[in-house]
């Protein structure tokens, strides 16, 4: 996550909840950080006036102040006028979701009884985690059912119904992330490339069903044009989404505020009003 925010200025100060204000001022005026730690790494101004804060994390969030002065003079009487203005920003660290996949396929199959049924759902599995484990995805929560379908002029077929879900967080997946706690631009190009080389597996299967077979058609095979996929975005613990607060970043992750928390990797912050910190992931 790397939230920076560029905020012009001759002098500033932060507001915090629960905390007191603090400021730190050189010889032109310019704030720098706390009066205990001056030289913070992640504040920097700039000669022209311009602060930066970068590497933005949760615990930055909040209330800040930015007040600046300057000087009006008549040109008739030379009387100089100092002239104050103050702006507030409320600044938020978010971050993007973690994206994974819901997955649906359906296979044709003699019997709804027996154990080929469950033979195909086991192998399948075992073929697409091979496939994506190198981009350290895997497939977690499959399940099927089998039912008895009319096929329009036709008679009933049974067919596998098969769900599942292909996550980005296969065990080892830190490994992607360049010993950064933040990675999930990683991680989400990971499992676009999951997604693809998953969804060309069953295009694949219907060329060859298609194709490599003449009028003999297996009993169990995938049912052409039935594959579906759908997004599913997941907040971080401590970042929810909330479009009404947050309309111009509607699908961010943004970190929750005061008297909210978010546990798990839920998309909503939670109310709790005993929560007085930004990015809570409990309720004391």
């Amino acid at each position: 996550m790397l939230v920076w925010a560029l905020l012009s200025a001759v002098l500033w100060s932060v507001a915090r909840v629960g905390a007191l204000r603090s400021s730190l001022f050189s010889k032109k005026g310019f704030v720098y950080g706390s009066i205990e730690n001056p030289e913070n790494g992640q504040i920097n101004l700039t000669k022209e006036g311009a602060l930066i804060v970068k590497d933005f994390m949760e615990s930055l969030s909040g209330l800040y102040t930015c007040t600046l002065s300057y000087k009006t003079i008549k040109a008739e009487t030379q009387e100089e006028t100092t002239i104050k203005k103050r702006y507030d920003f409320l600044i938020f660290a978010y971050r993007e979701p973690d994206y994974s996949y819901h997955m649906a396929v359906r296979f044709t199959t003699k019997s709804c009884v027996g154990r080929y049924n469950d033979l195909l759902f086991r192998v399948l599995k075992k073929i697409l985690d091979n496939l994506i484990s190198d981009l350290l995805c895997h497939v977690i929560e499959p399940s099927y059912k089998c039912h008895s379908v009319k096929i329009p002029e036709s008679d009933f077929v049974n067919e596998l119904f098969i769900a599942f879900q292909v996550n980005p967080f296969a065990p080892g997946w830190k490994s992607v992330c360049n010993d950064s706690i933040d990675c999930e631009d990683a991680t989400n190009r990971n499992i676009l490339e999951a997604r693809d080389r998953i969804e060309e597996f069953f295009r694949s299967q219907a060329y060859i069903l298609y194709h490599h077979f003449n009028k003999t058609i297996p009993a169990m095979h995938f049912v052409d044009h039935s594959f579906q996929v759908v997004r599913i975005d997941n907040c971080r613990p401590g970042f929810g989404k909330n479009e009404g607060l947050h309309s111009n970043c509607a699908s961010c992750c943004v970190v929750c505020s005061p008297g909210t928390f978010s546990p798990d990797a839920d998309v909503t912050c939670q109310i709790c009003v005993s929560v007085h910190t930004y990015g809570a992931k409990a309720c004391p």
